[in-house]
């Protein structure tokens, strides 16, 4: 079967272009940003019993790869795989035993410190609306939704995806009802702000992971989605009969098979209509009532001219592989230098004679000595580049260790809020070039759910009454009284009390 595109109209989606991006475009894109994934979560996997790569990695005592083992040397993992390989499908190197392996995620910590800094507190949405209690209540609708959705979490999780990524995409998905509204068109008795309440909870903010999404850009503009199609693979409840032999095959040989049935699904979206394919099948197709594409769409740093922005892992994974590289070798090399080992020479049964305080030995050969070696010795040259890999990671991402909490020799120079600014120079820069990108996209998704529920009847509203804007909290800590003397500040030149005490944290009903 193949796709049945008649209700787009005319020659707006291409069959054969949605084909090749289905089974051409899509397994690239997800190979890709699934690398990204993988360096950002490096998950750990047992490697297969009884082949050869597991005899290798058994060699060490541990009996399990990580993710990131994919950019070290073959001849410290004992393992290989092509450019387009897992490392949790490689194949054993003949005669390269499998070294000290250590890898050191420095990518986590700093896409989560980054996350933190953007969205580690409570960022307040107010809007524009002229009318005072018309104002109130779309803010009250506004945080309905996104407690509805996870609250503060949904925004940490947009930072992560987009951070990883280095985009982030939201579906609005509405309840059925609310649709239902939208073609019976009910009576124009306006709800109460209670059911207006509970209908915004109701709307679903789905994040949108990259190796799902194959957005079809305008020709002449690439800031315009035309049609937003998702491919990805759904896990059903059920279990298949196929492969029911090699299921039985791994059971025996200690290891789990997954053998629920799984269907690719293809999800088409455009303003007017969307569809829902399963394995290329047609499933479910209908209208779009709303009259607009409902995703919203985010770039973790913007990046001109490509529908993606910039990722923050992708600059690191060299530098992490290096980094990776250089403490298995000091770890291989601490293991054989780390313990005395003697030469003797002249002395009968040398072997087994032991060693330790307070044992004598002698012998009537005047040539007979004994040589130590070993030991961990001093290495300038490797402790001098693993810490200048460490400083080009806090160049790339923009986070050092003091954003995360580590002080270590810097704490005699923070003596002042000024000097701890100065000392998260960059760290701050970055989150303020995040807080364009990702304030701008949430100012977005406020527009398109007002205008929704305008659409609906549930909350009329006019365009001009859907401008909201953000209020972020100081990412660094700040004392109250700091705070209340800004806030007093602000009253004395004219600033709203309302608005003051919004950006305090205050619930207020309306404007006085």
């Amino acid at each position: 079967m193949g796709f049945e595109l008649a209700i787009f109209g005319g020659n707006e989606l291409d069959a054969d272009y949605l084909d090749w991006l289905v089974d051409e475009q899509s397994p690239t894109i997800h190979r890709h940003f699934s690398r990204l994934w993988d360096y950002y979560a490096n998950p750990r996997c047992e490697v297969v019993a009884g082949g050869a790569s597991e005899r290798k990695v058994s060699e060490s005592g541990r009996c399990y790869v990580q993710a990131q083992e994919y950019g070290l040397p073959s001849r410290i993992t004992g393992l290989a795989h092509g450019p387009q390989g897992d490392v949790f499908d490689s194949r054993a190197v003949k005669d390269v035993q499998r070294k000290e392996v250590v890898v050191e995620n420095d990518i986590a910590w700093r896409v989560n410190a980054a996350a933190d800094f953007l969205f580690g507190r409570p960022v307040n949405v107010i809007s524009k609306a002229p009318d005072g209690r018309k104002r109130s209540n779309i803010e009250a609708i506004i945080k309905a939704l996104f407690a509805a959705n996870g609250g503060l979490g949904f925004f940490q999780d947009m930072a992560v995806l987009g951070s990883v990524y280095g985009f982030v995409d939201c579906f609005i998905r509405p309840d059925p009802g609310i649709t239902e509204r939208i073609v019976s068109r009910p009576s124009t008795q306006r709800p109460s702000l209670e059911a207006v309440l509970h209908f915004a909870q109701a709307i679903d903010l789905e994040l949108i992971e990259a190796p799902r999404a194959l957005p079809v850009l305008d020709e002449d503009d690439y800031r315009i989605v035309r049609f937003y199609v998702q491919h990805f693979h759904q896990k059903k409840n059920a279990v298949t009969r196929k492969n029911s032999f090699l299921a039985r095959l791994l059971a025996r040989t200690g290891q789990t098979s997954d053998t629920r049935q799984v269907v690719a699904v293809t999800e088409i979206t455009s303003p007017e209509h969307w569809q829902r394919y399963e394995d290329k099948v047609l499933v479910a197709e209908g209208e779009t009532p709303w009259g607009f594409l409902p995703v919203v769409h985010i770039q973790n740093i913007a990046q001109p001219y490509y529908y993606e922005g910039t990722s923050d892992v992708e600059p690191l994974i060299p530098l992490q592989d290096e980094l990776n590289t250089r403490l298995s070798d000091r770890a291989c090399r601490v293991t054989f230098q780390s313990f005395k080992m003697y030469l003797g020479r002249g002395i009968d049964n040398f072997e087994n004679r032991p060693v330790a305080p307070g044992r004598m030995w002698s012998t009537d050969n005047p040539d007979a000595s004994i040589e130590e070696f070993g030991g961990d010795a001093a290495s300038p040259s490797e402790e001098a580049h693993v810490s200048e890999l460490r400083e080009a990671l806090d160049k790339t991402s923009g986070i050092t260790p003091l954003a995360a909490g580590l002080l270590r020799d810097r704490l005699g120079n923070l003596t002042s809020a000024a000097a701890l600014k100065v000392a998260l120079m960059g760290t701050l820069a970055r989150l303020e070039r995040k807080r364009v990108t990702y304030g701008e996209g949430l100012v977005r998704l406020n527009r398109m759910v007002l205008a929704l529920l305008d659409r609906t009847g549930i909350f009329p509203n006019e365009p001009d009454e859907r401008a909201t804007r953000l209020h972020w909290a100081s990412p660094l800590p700040e004392s109250q009284r700091d705070q209340l003397e800004e806030a007093r500040l602000k009253l004395d030149i004219g600033v709203g009390r309302a608005t003051v005490l919004r950006e305090l944290g205050y619930e207020v009903s309306e404007e006085h």
